[in-house]
């Protein structure tokens, strides 16, 4: 925040007299209060806010001082006389220092300048999942943007800077820290990936900053109560995995042991075959541990996985993958002709677009059936949001096709940018999570406002569903 314009406290003896001698540099009183309070400051710098640091205010420069000194002369050129004359007349008056000098220094907010807010994302830009990261950080960009020419948020822009961590964990620490410190920026949204939120949620909380809209719905970003720095918009993976079961269940009529999970050797598939396995055990009856199948993270190798389907005894019907795009595609591709009447289910975080461009390279018979949880709704429909969605996309990423990913990062970027508004200007970490937690009802055209609450930093727990056709389209499916 700035501070308001006050009078130019009387300068000391040594000030004025440096002000009658261009050689000599002057040195204000306003300094060296600033320097003492700063190096008060480093002392107890661990009882400032993490997301704040402090910025010196300028000192008056030599015109200033010297019209101070001589009032109605020219400060470039003073009267030697009148300046020694001012000098001990300041001089005298030196034990008792104007109350303006001893103001605190402004403090600036870390992330945050008069012109714009800094956001950062820790994503893949590299690697097997690399088109989660490119599209998630499409769809933030596009919200911003648009924003931005709307005037941004109080007068300030609101801009994201991305880092690659490669959808590993061992690389996320350092990014964030990267993010942080070297472009200073102020919180963090849609970073990818659960494995790599368990690094990057620490560092969030440690340093006090925002961490929303993560493109994850695991557990560990949805404690109870919630982390007061962690805001998800989307269903939990539990959700999601709940729902496709009951559907599975309810409205296909398999039975529960004839369901396996394919899921992801990391917290990612831990956090979705749990999903799984709770969702059973609420059904009637006793029904059997579910049946789980793996791959390493960043592969494509699921040959091991195929292997123990097929060395399976039961009969299996259904497969919930959480996978990424690419691994589950190899994993259709794969058992498609060993299980022709096979239902596959993905949740979200596969990549919709992704997983369909994959399997339409196989043809259309691997592709059609495939079942996708959604926690967006279709970007085939003509829903409000959808279509203001798409025309800002192509506008501001022209040639880009509308994608579930990147529609997501659109909403993110929306609900964040509305609650920045609501603080307005003098905005910091604290006051920005306090009107987050008072956005309630919060209409986008979803079909379901989104709240939350001190209790509650999940906005949404809507889930859809959808199937692709032969074509590579996804379709609605209702999943009751």
């Amino acid at each position: 925040m700035r501070l308001a314009p006050r009078a130019v406290p009387s300068p000391d003896a040594s000030a004025l007299a440096a002000a009658a001698s261009p050689k000599v540099t002057a040195t204000s009183s306003d300094e060296r209060d600033v320097a003492s309070a700063a190096s008060v400051v480093a002392v107890h710098a661990d009882a400032l806010s993490p997301a704040q640091t402090l910025r010196a205010v300028p000192s008056p420069d030599a015109s200033v001082l010297a019209a101070a000194a001589s009032p109605g002369r020219t400060a470039t050129s003073p009267d030697s006389g009148n300046a020694a004359s001012a000098a001990s007349v300041a001089g005298a008056n030196a034990a008792a220092p104007s109350p303006a000098k001893t103001r605190a220094p402004e403090i600036a907010v870390h992330g945050v300048s008069d012109k714009e807010i800094l956001f950062g994302m820790a994503a893949p830009f590299s690697g097997a999942s690399r088109e989660l990261g490119r599209q998630m950080k499409i769809g933030v960009e596009t919200a911003f943007s648009q924003i931005n020419d709307a005037g941004g948020a109080n007068g300030r822009l609101l801009r994201l800077m991305t880092a690659d961590d490669g959808y590993e964990p061992t690389r996320t620490a350092d990014v964030m820290k990267s993010l942080y410190d070297k472009d200073q920026v102020f919180g963090f949204i849609g970073n990818v990936g659960t494995p790599t939120a368990a690094v990057a949620l620490p560092f969030a909380l440690d340093h006090r900053a925002l961490f929303f809209g993560a493109f994850t719905g695991a557990g560990l970003l949805r404690r109870d109560p919630p982390d007061r720095y962690v805001f998800n918009y989307r269903a939990s993976y539990a959700e999601e995995t709940s729902a496709v079961v009951h559907y599975l269940v309810k409205v296909r009529r398999i039975q529960p042991k004839e369901i396996v999970v394919f899921a992801q050797l990391d917290s990612y598939g831990d956090s979705g075959y749990a999903g799984v396995q709770k969702a059973v055990r609420s059904l009637p009856g006793d029904n059997p541990d579910i049946v789980r199948l793996g791959y390493k993270r960043n592969t494509v190798d699921v040959q091991d996985a195929v292997d123990a389907l097929r060395a399976y005894k039961g009969q299996i019907k259904a497969v919930v993958m959480v996978a990424s795009y690419r691994a589950a595609a190899k994993f259709i591709e794969k058992t498609r002709d060993l299980y022709p009447a096979m239902i596959y289910t993905n949740v979200s975080f596969v990549g919709s677009t992704a997983l369909a461009d994959e399997l339409m390279l196989l043809g259309p018979r691997y592709a059609a059936g495939t079942i996708v949880t959604q926690v967006v709704p279709a970007i085939n429909s003509s829903a409000t949001i959808v279509l203001k969605y798409k025309e800002a996309l192509a506008k501001y990423f022209p040639g880009e096709s509308p994608d579930y990913v990147s529609f997501e990062g659109y909403i993110d970027g929306n609900i964040l940018a509305e609650a920045v508004k609501s603080v307005g200007r003098d905005i910091n970490t604290e006051k920005l999570v306090d009107e987050l937690e008072r956005m309630h009802d919060f209409g986008m055209g979803l079909g379901a406002p989104v709240t939350f609450s001190s209790n509650e930093h999940q906005g949404s727990h809507k889930v859809w569903g959808t199937q692709l056709d032969e074509a590579g389209h996804y379709q609605p499916i209702d999943l009751e």
